[in-house]
C-alpha cells in the first residue's frame, strides 16, 4: 500500500469511528452505572487493580474543566504521566482524551473503538441496555489511560456525579468546584437536591475539596463527607487566595493554607476572571493534597490552557469568547466584563440551549450589551432559539437573527465595524452561550477545521 493510499484508508477508518460515536447519541442522556459497569467488566475493568492509574475526580456546576486542566498540568509538571478526560469538546472529539498534554491520536481512537465494538455487540446479544455515547467515551478513556500506563488520570464528571458514568472510579481525591442551578431536569429542582447528586462522587475515606460557598450546598457536602468518613477542605475556611495583579492576558495571585499558615505568592495563570482565581486556588489545594512540589505547581499553573473561557481570540478588533452557558457562568462573565472592559460598548453573538435558564442568564448580560445577534446552537436541544430576540427586546437591545453560527459571527463583526465608523469607538465583540455554538464560532474565527463529531 502506498503512503497516500494508507492515509486515505486511515482517514476512512477515522471518519467511520466518528460516525459510530455520533450514532451512539441516539441513546441520549441516560444516567446510571449499570451499563458502564458491564462494559468495563467485559473489558477487564481497566479502572481497577495493578496497572490502573490513580484518579482525581472533579465535579461541580461551573469551573470543573478549568480545575481539571490546571491540576493535570501541575501533575505533568511534577513528572507524572497524566491523563485528562473532559467533555464536551470544541473542535474534535479527540480533545476529550489527553495524555501528557497530547490528544489521543486518530489511529488510537480507531483502535480503541474497534476493541470495544465486540463487547458492545455482546451486550446487545445478551439483551442488555446499550451504553450511551458518553459511557462509551468514559470506558475508552479508562482503557486508554491504562494501556498507555498513565500514573494519574484527572476525570471530569459529565453530568451530576452520583450516577454519572465517571463515578465507577475510586479516586485518591474528589473535587467539587461549586453547585448552582443547572440541568434541573436531571439533577433536581433546588440546590439541596443538586448538591446531593454532585456529592455522590465522595467515596469512603476519600478526601474532598470544594470552592462552594453557599451554606445550603456546604451543609449537604459536609453531611456526605461525614457519612463517608472523608475530610472536607473548603475555600475560605481551609485555604484561600488573593489577587495580586490582573492583566488582559493573565493573572497573578497568592495562595494561603489557612491551617498551616503557609503562603505562596506570585502564582500565575493565563485564564481571566476572578472566578478562575477561585478555580486555581482549588487546583493548588488539590495539588498540595497530592504532595506536589511548589515548583511543579508554579510551572503547571503557568502552562495550563483552557480555551473558550474568557478567551481573547483577536485584539484589533477585540473579540472575546466565553462559554457562559448557565446563570452561574453568566454571573462570572458579567463580573469579568466590568472588571476588564468597564464602560466599553459590547456587540454580542448569543446562542443558548433551550434547557438552560435563558431569561435569567440574559438578565445578567443584556444591560451591558448595545447590540446582539441571536443564533441557533448546533444541537438537537436548541429548541426555540429565536425566543432570545424577545428577551433582547425587553431590554431595548437591537438584535437580528442568524441561524448559522458563522453568519452570526460575521454579522456581529459587521455591526462592530459600523459602530466604530459611526461613533469612533471600537466595541468589544463578545461571543457567548453554549459551548456547542462557541466551538463553531471559534473554528470560524481562527480557521480551524471543525469535525462533525
Amino acid at each position: 500500500m502506498t503512503v497516500s493510499a494508507k492515509i486515505i484508508a486511515d482517514d476512512k477508518d477515522y471518519r467511520a469511528a466518528l460516525r459510530f460515536l455520533a450514532e451512539r447519541t441516539k441513546f441520549g442522556i441516560n444516567l446510571g452505572l449499570r451499563r458502564i459497569e458491564r462494559l468495563l467488566e467485559l473489558w477487564g475493568n481497566p479502572e481497577q487493580g495493578a496497572g490502573a492509574p490513580r484518579f482525581v475526580h472533579v465535579g461541580g456546576t461551573n469551573g470543573k474543566g478549568s480545575v481539571s486542566a490546571m491540576l493535570a498540568a501541575m501533575l505533568q509538571a511534577d513528572g507524572q504521566r497524566t491523563g485528562l478526560f473532559t467533555s464536551p469538546h470544541l473542535h474534535t472529539y479527540r480533545e476529550r482524551f489527553r495524555l501528557a498534554g497530547e490528544m489521543i491520536s486518530r489511529a488510537e481512537l480507531v483502535r480503541e473503538l474497534a476493541d470495544m465494538q465486540p463487547l458492545l455487540a455482546a451486550l446487545e446479544r445478551a439483551g442488555e441496555e446499550a451504553p450511551t455515547e458518553f459511557e462509551v467515551g468514559t470506558a475508552l478513556a479508562l482503557h486508554w489511560f491504562r494501556q498507555r500506563q498513565a500514573d494519574w488520570a484527572v476525570m471530569e464528571v459529565g453530568l451530576g456525579g452520583a450516577i454519572d458514568s465517571t463515578n465507577v472510579i475510586t479516586p485518591q481525591l474528589a473535587v467539587i468546584t461549586n453547585v448552582a442551578m443547572d440541568h434541573m431536569d436531571y439533577l433536581g429542582n433546588n440546590l439541596t437536591e443538586i448538591a446531593g447528586v454532585k456529592a455522590g462522587i465522595i467515596k469512603p475515606g476519600t478526601p474532598v475539596l470544594t470552592a462552594a460557598r453557599d451554606e445550603e450546598v456546604l451543609a449537604v457536602l459536609r453531611r456526605r463527607a461525614e457519612e463517608q468518613g472523608s475530610r472536607l477542605g473548603q475555600l475560605g475556611r481551609d485555604f484561600t487566595y488573593e489577587m495580586e495583579q490582573s492583566f488582559t492576558d493573565g493573572q497573578r495571585f497568592s495562595y494561603c493554607d489557612l491551617q498551616s499558615g503557609e503562603r505562596w505568592t506570585d502564582l500565575e495563570i493565563n485564564l481571566l476572571g476572578e472566578h478562575q482565581l477561585a478555580n486555581a486556588a482549588l487546583a493548588v489545594a488539590a495539588a498540595r493534597r497530592l504532595g506536589l512540589a511548589e515548583e511543579a505547581v508554579r510551572r503547571g499553573l503557568a502552562a495550563a490552557r483552557w480555551p473558550g473561557r474568557l478567551e481573547i481570540v483577536n485584539r484589533q478588533p477585540l473579540i472575546v469568547l466565553d462559554g457562559a452557558h448557565n446563570v452561574a457562568g453568566m454571573q462570572a462573565l458579567h463580573a469579568a466584563l466590568r472588571q476588564y472592559w468597564p464602560g466599553r460598548k459590547i456587540v454580542a453573538v448569543l446562542g443558548m440551549l433551550a434547557d438552560k435558564e435563558r431569561e435569567a442568564a440574559m438578565r445578567l448580560l443584556l444591560p451591558l450589551v448595545s447590540q446582539a445577534v441571536i443564533t441557533r446552537v448546533p444541537s438537537p436541544r436548541a429548541g426555540d432559539w429565536q425566543s432570545l430576540a424577545a428577551i433582547c427586546g425587553d431590554y431595548g437591545v437591537p438584535c437580528q437573527l442568524e441561524e448559522q453560527v458563522a453568519q452570526a459571527v460575521a454579522a456581529g463583526r459587521s455591526w462592530a465595524a459600523a459602530m466604530l465608523q459611526e461613533q469612533g469607538e471600537e466595541p468589544l465583540l463578545l461571543v457567548t452561550g453554549s459551548l456547542y455554538m462557541l466551538a463553531e464560532a471559534r473554528a470560524y474565527l481562527l480557521g480551524i477545521e471543525q469535525e462533525n463529531y
